[in-house]
């Protein structure tokens, strides 16, 4: 970008951008679905959103920051509560999420189902205890 790093709108704006795995870019280089964002009349900078599928990597890399170790470690609670953030997130709307999911968990494609599955059959409020 021509623009100062330290603007403070790009400082403002770049904690959302790094969350959503977006890039940051000059707006002369900006394509048809990239975010032209101004800044009092003048644009500023341009977002690059990620692809769906990028963005499924790239909250599975925040929620291994989240929890401070590989997703693969968690225990089985801690398993099912990022299947439960992952569900709400839309994760299991990109082609191929069941098995990325189940990959970074080191769990099969059955236990996430069943991690699923639990949640939507739980009553609110209560949830059942399940095995691996």
């Amino acid at each position: 970008m021509t623009e100062p790093r330290d603007h403070p709108f790009v400082t403002a704006v770049k904690p959302l951008v790094d969350a959503m795995g977006g890039e940051l870019m000059d707006p002369a280089l900006a394509q048809p679905d990239d975010v032209v964002l101004a800044w009092e009349g003048q644009d500023l900078l341009a977002v690059r959103l990620p692809q769906l599928s990028d963005s499924l990597d790239h909250i599975l890399a925040a929620l291994e920051r989240r929890y401070g170790v590989p997703l693969a470690q968690l225990d089985r609670k801690s398993k099912q509560d990022v299947v439960r953030i992952l569900e709400a997130r839309g994760a299991f709307s990109v082609r191929h999420g069941v098995e990325t999911v189940a990959g970074a968990l080191g769990v099969s494609r059955f236990t996430v189902y069943n991690y699923l599955n639990r949640d939507s059959n739980a009553p609110k409020g209560a949830r059942k205890s399940t095995q691996e």
